[in-house]
C-alpha cells in the first residue's frame, strides 16, 4: 500500500467519522421521544442515507466506503451512544452488508449494494422463531421454502424482525422441502404479497428498534433469492471473519450506551451540589473511585474491540470461541458500568425524566443479544477441555 493510499484512507475515515459525529448529535436530540413511543426514526435513516452511511461497509469497487470492522465499530459505537435503536438497525446492515459477497452469487451481492447507495435501502436477517429460538443453537427452523416451477414459496413465522417497518430485504432463515432438506438464506423483498407484520415488540429496552413478529405465507421468491443454502452440517461452524463482525459490532452499540450513561453521570456528578455537603459531588473520594471503576470497564472494553477489529481488518480474525468471548466481556462490562452510574445516582437513575434509565434499560439487552452468554462458555469450555 502507498503512503498516498494511506492518506486516503485515513482522510475518508475521518470523513465518516465527522459525518457520524454530526448525525448523532442529531439522533440523540429525538431518541427519549423515540424510545417512548415505539416508533422506528424512519427520518434517522433517510439522513444516514443522505450521509453515505448506508453504503458504510458496500465495497469501494461497487461505489460504498468499503469500511472495515475498525472503522464500522467507531460508527455503530457513536450512533449507539445517541440513538441505540437506531444503531442496532444500521448494525445488522452493516454486518450483512461486509459479509454477504462471501458466499452469496455476485449479481445479487451486487444488485443490494448498488441499492444502499441511493434512498433508504435497508437489509437485515429475520432468524428467530417461536418454537426454534434462535437457530446459533442449533436446530431445523420451522420456515419453509417450497420449489415451484420457477422459483420458491416460503411460509414461516418470525420474531424480533429489527426494523422491520423500514427494512427493504428480509434475508430469511429457513429450509428447503427436499427429501434431504437444506438450510440457510432466502432473499425477500419487505412488503411482498403473503408477508403481514404483527406489531409484537414491547420490549423493556431498544423499543424503537420495532423488533416485531412477521408472517410469511406463501411469499412466492424467483429461483435465484435463495442465495446461500448448504447441507445441514455445512452451518454447525460459523464462518470466523462473519461471526467475528456479527458479534464485535452489536458489543460496539452496547459500549456506546454505556459511554452515554458515563457522559450523563460526569455532568450529574459536577453539577449535583447537596446542601449538607457544599460542593458537587464530583468532590467526594468515594465518587471518584466508582469513576475510575467504571472507566476501568470501558479502557477494557475500548482495548478489546481496537484489538480484534484490527486482526479482522488485516484477515486474521479471532476465533468463533474468542469472539463470542469477547461479545460476553464488552456487554458485560457495559451493562456493569452502567449500574455503577445508577448506584452512583440514585433516585436520579431511575427518573424517566433523565436519560440514565433509558440507558439502563437498553444496555440490558446487550445480555441477551445472540450469542448468549452461557452458550459462548460452553463453546469456550469445550475447546479448552478438548470435547
Amino acid at each position: 500500500m502507498t503512503l498516498h493510499s494511506v492518506r486516503s484512507r485515513q482522510s475518508d475515515a475521518g470523513d465518516l467519522l465527522e459525518t457520524t459525529e454530526a448525525l448523532a448529535r442529531r439522533f440523540a436530540a429525538t431518541a427519549a421521544e423515540h424510545d417512548r413511543t415505539g416508533v422506528v426514526p424512519e427520518q434517522n435513516f433517510r439522513a444516514l442515507a443522505e450521509g453515505g452511511l448506508l453504503a458504510l461497509t458496500v465495497p469501494v469497487a461497487m461505489g460504498g466506503h468499503g469500511a472495515g470492522l475498525g472503522i464500522a465499530s467507531k460508527v455503530i459505537g457513536r450512533i449507539g451512544q445517541a440513538d441505540p435503536s437506531t444503531a442496532l438497525i444500521l448494525a445488522m446492515h452493516a454486518i450483512n452488508h461486509a459479509t454477504i459477497v462471501r458466499n452469496w452469487p455476485a449479481e445479487i451481492a451486487a444488485r443490494l449494494q448498488r441499492e444502499s447507495l441511493g434512498g433508504v435501502s435497508l437489509l437485515n436477517a429475520l432468524r428467530v422463531e417461536p418454537e426454534l429460538g434462535t437457530p446459533a443453537r442449533g436446530g431445523l427452523p420451522a420456515t419453509v421454502a417450497h420449489r415451484t416451477a420457477d422459483g420458491w414459496r416460503i411460509s414461516g413465522h418470525k420474531l424480533y424482525s429489527t426494523g422491520i417497518p423500514v427494512l427493504r430485504w428480509l434475508l430469511v432463515w429457513g429450509r428447503t422441502d427436499e427429501a434431504e432438506p437444506r438450510t440457510g438464506i432466502f432473499l425477500v423483498p419487505n412488503g411482498a404479497p403473503g408477508i403481514s407484520v404483527v406489531p409484537s415488540w414491547n420490549h423493556l429496552g431498544m423499543r424503537a428498534t420495532a423488533s416485531h413478529d412477521v408472517i410469511l405465507d406463501g411469499v412466492a421468491i424467483p429461483l435465484d433469492h435463495a442465495v446461500d443454502l448448504r447441507p445441514v452440517a455445512a452451518w454447525r461452524v460459523p464462518d470466523a471473519t462473519q461471526w467475528a463482525w456479527s458479534t464485535l459490532l452489536v458489543a460496539s452499540l452496547y459500549h456506546g450506551v454505556a459511554k452515554a450513561a458515563r457522559a450523563w453521570l460526569l455532568d450529574f456528578l459536577k453539577t449535583r451540589t447537596p446542601s449538607n455537603l457544599g460542593v458537587p459531588l464530583a468532590f467526594l473520594p468515594r465518587m471518584q473511585e466508582a469513576v475510575g471503576e467504571l472507566d476501568a470497564l470501558l479502557l477494557v472494553n475500548d482495548r478489546l474491540l481496537g484489538s480484534a477489529a484490527r486482526d479482522v481488518d488485516a484477515g486474521q480474525p479471532p476465533s468463533v470461541s474468542e469472539s463470542g468471548l469477547m461479545k460476553s466481556l464488552i456487554t458485560g462490562n457495559a451493562i456493569a458500568a452502567v449500574e455503577i452510574a445508577v448506584k452512583l445516582a440514585g433516585n436520579h437513575a431511575l427518573s424517566r425524566d433523565n436519560p440514565l434509565e433509558r440507558h439502563y434499560r437498553d444496555v440490558l439487552c446487550g445480555r441477551i443479544h445472540t450469542p448468549q452468554d452461557d452458550s459462548v462458555r460452553i463453546i469456550a469450555g469445550k475447546q479448552a477441555l478438548g470435547l
